[in-house]
């Protein structure tokens, strides 16, 4: 090798180093505003057809178009998160203090569901532990203990920190703003810029947007349509604290098979063994044709065939997500697979090797 090779490979070495320097510092500076940021990626992606159609009704104007795309967000989906948020909250605690002061008279209910079993369920609930109710009712106060102390974390969090909190939403907000107006630019930047074949970077980014949105549509907002409608039926038949076991079934959606019945087929249960015959009846009928039949007739349209991740796939990388990144997690997890599963296949295919 020559001098002059060696020199130009020498510099090319060290302008690699300087840059891959520079952008670990940029991430080590904007940490703590990652998960806003993220957040704010997520919207523009997701609202970015609702911009081009505010675009198109606006004369072009950019600016405009994304200032109004963004209030419609602030207003339509942040706004009412935060007030039902709160109201999560204060039904949480109001459940805990209740069981806490025994203003629920659990008891009763436990000795008749345990009566009505037969002799041998009897023996084997005895045998694991769960014959005895105070022991089974201290369990269930740690656990609620846990779950509402977590919530309630979070919230003084957000309360005892109000500048922070206050300063991330602004940040995210602003994100979202340039990123609703520029993201076409900014995605034409970094597929050219990625160091690799154009054709692999679009379909690398192909990919991140299909699962994103997938993704969001279909765990997300068929999670929340379910939660909301178990939510609406509860209130209808005077359970307490619909909005909290609303939010579970949301929660609990992203189990296959089961999800939001984990919640309704107990509450069904409690309401049937209290003498509440049609309210029992009604949480069941709601909870077979209106909450389990909302995810077979929503994800379809929503999802469709924006990702072809297997189901399991999903569920495992959204429950590794959450348990590693936090909420973020859920939209991490698949996204993450997803340019997994797409990169192997770019490399088998250009290795030769028919897809099966």
């Amino acid at each position: 090798m020559d001098e002059q090779a060696r020199r130009t490979r020498i510099e090319h070495g060290g302008f690699l180093i300087f840059l891959a320097a520079i952008t670990g510092l940029l991430v080590f500076i904007g940490w703590p505003f990652l998960t806003p940021l993220f957040w704010a990626m997520l919207a523009a992606i997701m609202f970015q057809p609702l911009y081009r159609r505010v675009l198109r009704n606006m004369g072009g104007r950019r600016n405009r178009s994304a200032a109004l795309t963004l209030l419609v967000i602030t207003v339509a989906v942040v706004i009412p998160m935060m007030i039902i948020g709160g109201m999560i909250v204060d039904q949480a605690t109001g459940i805990y203090l209740a069981i806490q002061e025994e203003q629920l008279a659990a008891s009763e209910y436990f000795v008749w569901a345990y009566d009505s079993l037969p002799a041998r369920v009897q023996a084997m609930v005895d045998n694991s532990g769960y014959g005895d109710f105070d022991v089974l009712q201290q369990r269930a106060l740690e656990l609620l203990q846990q779950s509402v102390g977590m919530i309630a974390s979070k919230a003084l969090a957000i309360g005892g920190g109000v500048l922070g909190f206050a300063l991330s939403f602004a940040v995210g907000l602003y994100a979202a703003f340039f990123l609703l107006r520029d993201g076409e630019e900014l995605t034409e930047a970094v597929q050219t810029t990625l160091p690799m074949k154009p054709e692999i970077a679009a379909s690398l980014i192909g990919s991140f947007v299909a699962v994103t949105r997938a993704t969001i549509k279909g765990s997300i907002v068929v999670g929340l349509v379910q939660g909301a409608l178990g939510a609406i039926t509860f209130w209808i038949v005077g359970l307490p604290a619909a909005l909290l076991f609303g939010l579970l079934m949301a929660i609990f959606s992203l189990l296959p098979a089961v999800g939001p019945a984990i919640v309704w087929v107990p509450a069904a249960i409690y309401l049937l063994a209290t003498g509440a015959i049609w309210q029992g009846l009604a949480v069941i009928g709601s909870g077979v044709l209106v909450i389990g039949l909302a995810d077979n007739a929503l994800r379809p349209i929503l999802v469709g065939r924006d990702t072809g991740l297997p189901d399991w796939v999903i569920l495992v990388t959204t429950l590794g997500g959450i348990a590693a990144l936090g909420i973020t997690g859920i939209v991490v997890g698949p996204v993450v697979a997803g340019l997994f599963i797409t990169g192997w296949t770019i490399l088998r295919e250009q290795r030769g090797v028919a897809a099966p």
